[in-house]
């Protein structure tokens, strides 16, 4: 009896060794497939560069979708575009944007998103500056002067250097001497506007039902050259971002008399209502082909720049890391999918279309991996309050290489993500969904919704560190021999209300949006 009881433990010890080195052996090829084979480089051309940014509702989001599934088509991957709603319609054109007097200077801006086109000729009229008022009754007896006019809405700004080239360059003294001053004309700013009876984003329908021929606005992103890049609120006039230095220079020259006049050509096309998608790819599972581990990353952007790290970084990764999966892995134990999810900007539309859509996939997840955050290296994984998320994302990353694993902090069991990307459409439903979350690269200044988030802001590196981490965590969660648990922390109470704690709630899609 004693020796079969050893028998028994051999077979086993050698079953474990096994596996292990069959484990082994998967994710040397990943990182060898990941390092001498990388699509990464072309890829991004391909997406940023060609197609460029992808705003829900044109025509480039469209093509991204189909160009997507070609690629998964290519790499004999299943893949599908799966609408999930309609979207206003809308396609960019030749935005351009000329100060004609007091002298002549091309201006640097773009048109907003979802703007009416003006004509070929574009809109020609003085620029002019929002009144100092002390009450709302004040500043209606002065909304009539904006008829014909554009108008400026924007604070000026004290500095167009961002601080972090103060603190290097300015004494003491004048840094903080910028500092009071720009404190200073913020919150008379906010303090006059107040006094307009308007918000920031109220006032503008009040200037456009008033008469104005444009609308002029800045938003600066503390960085050399760099705007945030959203959408318009007007429905029949134009609404144009300048550039920092530029709207600065013509407030200026408002604000001493000297009446600058732009010419103003921002041509668009409305192209009606049209159809929203998400692109799903998957590698069917061989023993638990209805267990799902999920790749996601959201495919959308804002349109100032082309999306690159906000997030064509992510979609690369996951597109990347399934290819380089399929080659070395065809056969997974469970089934590996993969989501690029439409509207992810405007609120999360695409992945909590597919939570809404899919409960039999969603049910029986054993894990979501979401990166979204910009192109570095992955530095932070939280266990998004499932009590359990150590045991199981502990025993994967103890597989990945350590020159990886060792820029990754970790927080077990870390509290639940309400929002803030596509993971959190998964956590609310209760499905164990983590954030790769990344290395800044001055994310939130440079990249994120500017002008500036452009195939040039890649690190190629960082993003091959990602693609090799996605790629090993999927394989390892796919064979794992467990069933992830699902099992919540009990949440603490809350400081600001006093009361417990509640797990993020499902949130429905919106399934029309923008009209």
């Amino acid at each position: 009896m004693k020796r079969q009881f050893l028998n028994l433990a051999v077979i086993a010890i050698a079953c474990s060794f096994s596996a292990w080195s069959q484990d082994q052996s998967v994710i040397e090829r990943i990182v060898s497939e990941a390092n001498e084979n990388s699509q990464l480089e072309i890829l991004g051309q391909e997406l940023m560069d060609g197609i460029g940014p992808r705003l829900v509702g044109t025509p480039q989001m469209k093509q991204a979708h189909d160009w997507a599934v070609d690629k998964y088509s290519q790499w004999g991957i299943s893949a599908k575009n799966e609408a999930y709603g309609t979207w206003r319609g809308w396609e960019r054109g030749i935005t351009h944007i000329d100060m004609l007097s007091p002298r002549i200077q091309s201006l640097q801006g773009t048109q907003l998103a979802w703007n009416p086109s003006t004509s070929k000729k574009g809109v020609t009229a003085e620029a002019i500056l929002l009144p100092l008022v002390s009450n709302p009754e004040e500043f209606q007896s002065w909304l009539p002067n904006v008829k014909g006019k554009l108008v400026m809405i924007s604070p000026l700004e004290a500095t167009g250097r961002p601080d972090y080239n103060w603190e290097e360059f300015a004494t003491e003294a004048s840094f903080n001497k910028m500092k009071v001053a720009r404190e200073i004309a913020s919150i008379a700013w906010r303090e006059n506007m107040k006094n307009t009876g308007f918000t920031s984003r109220s006032i503008i329908e009040a200037l456009e039902n008033a008469g104005a021929a444009g609308i002029l606005s800045s938003y600066w992103s503390k960085g050399f050259g760099v705007s945030k890049i959203f959408s318009a609120r007007t429905k029949k006039i134009p609404t144009v971002d300048l550039e920092l230095e530029d709207y600065s220079m013509v407030y200026r020259l408002a604000a001493r008399g000297e009446k600058p006049v732009l010419n103003i050509v921002a041509q668009s096309k409305d192209l009606g209502e049209v159809p929203t998608f998400n692109t799903i790819a998957e590698i069917k599972g061989t023993e638990k082909p209805e267990e799902y581990v999920i790749l996601s990353a959201h495919f959308d952007s804002w349109d100032g720049g082309t999306g690159a790290t906000d997030n064509g970084t992510g979609t690369l990764v996951m597109m990347e890391a399934m290819r380089i999966l399929k080659k070395i892995v065809p056969n997974p134990k469970r089934t590996i999918l993969v989501g690029h999810w439409g509207s992810e900007e405007q609120g999360l539309n695409g992945s909590r279309a597919f939570v809404e859509d899919h409960p039999e996939i969603v049910s029986q997840v054993q894990a979501v991996f979401n990166q979204d955050n910009g192109t570095g290296r992955v530095v932070n994984i939280s266990g998004q309050g499932f009590l359990h998320a150590y045991d199981y994302i502990g025993r994967w990353l103890h597989e990945v290489p350590q020159d990886i694993t060792q820029h990754i902090e970790t927080n077990f069991p870390g509290t639940p993500g309400g929002g803030g990307s596509d993971y959190a459409s998964f956590v609310a439903a209760g499905a164990p969904a983590f954030s790769l979350s990344s290395l800044s690269w001055s994310y939130w200044n440079y990249t994120w919704h500017t002008n500036r988030d452009t195939y040039d802001k890649i690190v190629f590196d960082d993003v091959r560190n990602n693609v090799i981490l996605t790629a090993i965590l999927a394989y390892m969660a796919s064979e794992d021999n467990e069933k992830t648990s699902r099992e919540k922390i009990v949440l603490p109470i809350s400081k600001r209300t006093g009361k417990q704690m509640e797990w993020p709630a499902t949130r429905s899609p919106n399934r029309k949006g923008g009209m």
